[in-house]
Formats: structure tokens, C-alpha cells, sequence
């Protein structure tokens, strides 16, 4: 996931008119602060859409080695689905989340249909990229796509209807234009797109992707930017809370968060959307955790309770 490209809005750091985002974890997330104060104790240092940094996508050779060298989910990581009278019945009843896993595994294949050009409102991008990759071959879609299947199960016990943007079952995408438009068409009441970083060793830490105020061609964002930012910060929080990591410590200014209007996948959206970077592919040190099923469980438990805390307010 590329940070450059036309239309590239350089990530800034936040200046949210709520102030730090300690403050606002400790209004909207009270569980999450306690991580916020671990995190500045013990270290305190600190697209489309692809890997948020300039590292290269993954090569069809990385993808391809994923496809016999990736991880396997770790015992007891609540992979089963949940009956249907647990779907029916939970607190998250009648809300209907869509999970995007960012990329396909299968996109290196389709080189010319994922490079063909796609209207995001402010300009052109390409339909969708192959993503990044570990420098041991595991490659980002195979991680957004576990993360994706463990969330399901998590928030389909509490009662949510859960829809994917792809499972494993298409050839290649969606174009993130599609992306956008099955969070539209299930007129979902919080999309998460789901990815991991491919930026330069020692780059470490999560950031959340905010959309930003977009009023061009097809995009118009204006109306979910302000629950787009509650649904992200909410995210981020529970994260930090679950998984212990810490917040980028190259983009958003230690915050977390970070606002782009270069992105189809936000800039076509019209509910609520953000995207979260799990952690740098390219740091040996994030790599272990990408690379573990237990920790991409904690991942999965954060990012769905902050969306569960986002949608029962």
C-alpha cells in the first residue's frame, strides 16, 4: 500500500479540536486509556490500496511462496461460526458490519485487471494492488483475510449480520471502487478495510486511516467523516487496549490516527469507513506478531470491539 501516487494527500499529524487522543479514548473508550498509559510507560517513543509507506508491493513470487509458507491459524482460535439462534439474538442485532480484507491472495495473477485505472472521485487509481508481503513470503492478503475470517466469528456471536468484501473466492479485487460500494449497497453500519504495512525496518506500530472531507466527481465524504473518526478512534483504542502494540511510529504524529483523501475505498463510501494498518510487514519485530495466530486473534478481538463500541454508542 503505496503512499504516493496523484491526488496523494501527505499523512498529517491530527489536530483534533478534541484535543489529544488520550482525552478522547477516556470519553469514548474507558478500557482503552489503561493501554495508552501502559504503552507511554513502558516505551513512550513512540494500499489502495496498499501498504500506507514507499515500500514495494509484494512480488508475485513473495505471494505465490505465501500460498505454502503462511502460518496457520493456531489452535483454538475460535474459528468455528456461531449457531444462528447466537447471530439472532446478541446485542448487535439487526446491525449489519462489513469487513473489507485489503487485497486478494490471488491478485498477482491478474496483473492487467488489477492495474486497470478506476474513477476515486478526486482521480484515477489502479483497480487494486498484490499488497505486501513478510520478508519470509507472508503476504498481507493472506493476513487481512485471516484477521477478516476471525473477526466474523467474533462479531456474528454478538449478533451482527457480517458481510466480507471477498473471501478467497473471487479471482482477483474487488476494484476498490466495488469495495466501496458493497459497504454502500448493504448499507452497513460500519465498514473496517483491513491491512498491514509494507514501510522500512524500524518503522513499527499501528495507524488507522481516517477518510477525509472529499466533495469531487463521485466522492462525498463529508457526511461520514465525523462517525468515521468516532468508529477510528474507537478502533484504535481497543486495539492498543488487546494487542498492547504501540501507535506508528512514522506516521500520525503518535497518535494513531491519520486522515487520507487519496484512497477509493474511503472516498466512495457513504457510511462510516476507516482502515486500520496492523503493524510494518518489514520490521522483524512487527513481522513476529503479523506473522502469529494468537496475536492476529488479539488483533481481531480489538478491532471488533471497537467496532462494537462504535455501534452501541
Amino acid at each position: 500500500m503505496s503512499y504516493t501516487g496523484p491526488g496523494f494527500d501527505p499523512p498529517q499529524p491530527r489536530r483534533s479540536r478534541r484535543g489529544p487522543l488520550t482525552v478522547a479514548l477516556a470519553a469514548l473508550v474507558p478500557g482503552a486509556l489503561l493501554g495508552w498509559a501502559v504503552y507511554a510507560a513502558v516505551d513512550g517513543s513512540g494500499g489502495d490500496e496498499g501498504p500506507g509507506s514507499t515500500a514495494a508491493s509484494a512480488s508475485p513470487s513473495a505471494s505465490a511462496s505465501s500460498r505454502t509458507s503462511s502460518p496457520a491459524p493456531s489452535a483454538g482460535s475460535e474459528d468455528e461460526k456461531p449457531s444462528a439462534s447466537a447471530a439472532a439474538s446478541g446485542p448487535l442485532k439487526g446491525r449489519v458490519v462489513v469487513i473489507d480484507p485489503g487485497h486478494n491472495p490471488e491478485n498477482f495473477k491478474h496483473t492487467a485487471e488489477i492495474n486497470r485505472q478506476v474513477d476515486i472521485g478526486t482521480n484515477r487509481k489502479e483497480c487494486d494492488t498484490t499488497g505486501t508481503s513478510t520478508d519470509d513470503g507472508y503476504a498481507e492478503a493472506d493476513f487481512t483475510l485471516d484477521v477478516a475470517h476471525r473477526m466474523r466469528t467474533l462479531l456474528e456471536k454478538q449478533g451482527a449480520t457480517v458481510k466480507l468484501t471477498q473471501d478467497g473466492d473471487r479471482p482477483f479485487g474487488p476494484c476498490v471502487d466495488e469495495r466501496a460500494r458493497i459497504g454502500n449497497e448493504a448499507e452497513a453500519d460500519a465498514v473496517v478495510s483491513i491491512h498491514a504495512d509494507g514501510s522500512g525496518t524500524g518503522n513499527r506500530g499501528f495507524h488507522v486511516i481516517l477518510p477525509g472531507a472529499v466533495d469531487a466527481g463521485a466522492a462525498d465524504t463529508r457526511a461520514i467523516v465525523g462517525p468515521s473518526e468516532d468508529l477510528g478512534t474507537r478502533v484504535a483504542g481497543n486495539f492498543v487496549r488487546v494487542t498492547g502494540s504501540a501507535p506508528s511510529n512514522y506516521v500520525g504524529g503518535g497518535t494513531g490516527l491519520v486522515t487520507r483523501k487519496d484512497l477509493g475505498g474511503l472516498n466512495l463510501s457513504t457510511v462510516p469507513k476507516v482502515f486500520i494498518e496492523c503493524g510494518n510487514m518489514r520490521d522483524s519485530k512487527d513481522a513476529a506478531l503479523l506473522t502469529s495466530g494468537a496475536w492476529r486473534q488479539k488483533a481481531a478481538q480489538g478491532i471488533s470491539d471497537g467496532i462494537v463500541s462504535f455501534l452501541r454508542g
